[in-house]
């Protein structure tokens, strides 16, 4: 499936189009995410680079310590995607949600809850909740 979403910011000084299939749909608790995108949890999909053409000019905020930046709109300040470690753009589900008229579509919700060990709000819901990355244990509740 080749699908494609065009994506704006609040001021909507900035478009974004996304084509292809993310690499991931996840709620991620890690406290990195938390602490630089300003959140509890970060619902978000992760896309390959070449899948994220923007259109106007974003700024940059490189993270002082970690492989990982967030760009953003300079007129109103949203963050429009950060990119990873491995060089994912990690948009949040929230921008696709108003994309599609604030219901975020079937085929973008997210499909498990990372780093679940590091959570400061407990989420019940039937996703799977791996305690790190995704290769490891996965949390039980009761366990």
């Amino acid at each position: 499936m080749n699908e494609s979403h065009k994506l704006t910011c609040l001021y909507g000084a900035i478009t974004v189009d996304l084509t292809g299939e993310p690499a991931a749909l996840a709620n991620c608790h890690c406290q990195t995410c938390r602490d630089f995108y300003g959140t509890s949890m970060l619902s978000a999909t992760a896309w390959p680079a070449a899948s994220v053409v923007t259109n106007g000019a974003l700024q940059t905020f490189q993270h002082p310590h970690k492989q990982m930046s967030r760009s953003f709109c300079p007129a109103c300040g949203e963050t429009l995607f950060g990119t990873n470690r491995l060089n994912m753009r990690v948009v949040p589900n929230s921008l696709l949600a108003r994309a599609h008229g604030g219901t975020l579509p079937a085929n973008r919700q997210p499909t498990m809850h990372l780093f679940y060990q590091q959570r400061v709000i407990d989420v019940s819901d039937a996703l799977p909740k791996y305690l790190d990355g995704w290769d490891g244990p996965v949390y039980e509740e009761g366990a």
